[in-house]
């Protein structure tokens, strides 16, 4: 479906991220990696992709708090691939603290990564999508960027801003062949969600399953995790000519939580 097209999946060298690049890659697009962790894992994941899926995978190691970077990343992409043709931004921090706890050093560096990287990409991969006449922009957002938990000021302040730029960006690229969405995860147990687990389990002193559970429990209806997969698998559909006037929405996939 996806063949001879690229994609960028911004945090994707685990996680969400990653599952969206290989369901991406299992349509035939081929893939730009970025995040951070060992390189050599990251070479290893790369190599994977390819031979997995019979596309070309490239990596970069932008730091997303920064727009040099960031525009380094993307003249990369258009070099390498002659640009991004499917821009998923997902890359993304977390930090919880009352509001008047909140160091702001934390708060730049949430809203730098979750909110404000996804407007340089975004402006920066439009007027290639414009001249091809066809492009996707997925925005990982959250259940946050509907609605909030306490402590979590940064995260919702940000992931509220993803829905906003989210819906103005297709109002402006309505009549160019290119759609924004934005998906909205609930629990899934990624690295961000483990920590939060584990704290839990401590605080509670429970197990880490028990915490698991209760964590879940609290938010979804369904009192089960999503995966990531389920999350690649919704990008892969945002991509297929199914959603092709799918555009400036908000898809849940949070066992129902905002739906409460």
């Amino acid at each position: 479906m996806l063949k001879g097209k690229h994609a960028l999946v911004t945090g994707s060298t685990s996680g969400i991220g990653l599952a969206m690049a290989k369901a991406l890659a299992g349509q035939g697009a081929n893939i730009m990696l970025n995040g951070f962790g060992d390189a050599d894992e990251i070479e290893k994941i790369r190599q994977g992709i390819e031979s997995d899926f019979g596309v070309k995978a490239l990596y970069s190691g932008a730091d997303l708090s920064k727009p040099d970077e960031i525009e380094d990343m993307m003249k990369m992409a258009a070099r390498d691939f002659g640009g991004v043709d499917i821009l998923v931004n997902n890359a993304g921090i977390q930090y919880t603290a009352l509001v008047e706890d909140f160091p702001v050093e934390k708060w730049n560096a949430i809203i730098a990564i979750n909110l404000s990287s996804a407007y340089h990409t975004t402006r920066l991969a439009v007027p290639h999508m414009k001249k091809q006449n066809w492009g996707r922009i997925i925005n990982t957002a959250s259940a946050h960027g509907l609605v909030a938990s306490p402590q979590k000021a940064a995260y919702v302040a940000a992931k509220h801003g993803i829905v906003g730029l989210t819906k103005v960006v297709a109002l402006e690229t309505a009549e160019t062949g290119i759609t924004a969405n934005a998906i909205c995860p609930g629990w899934v147990r990624t690295e961000l969600v483990e920590k939060q687990i584990k704290a839990l389990a401590e605080k509670n002193d429970v197990s880490v399953e028990e915490a698991a559970t209760e964590l879940v429990s609290e938010k979804h209806p369904s009192k089960t995790y999503v995966t990531p997969e389920q999350i690649g698998q919704t990008a892969v559909f945002l991509c297929s000519p199914g959603a092709d006037q799918m555009t400036g929405t908000t898809l849940s996939v949070d066992g129902g939580w905002t739906a409460q």
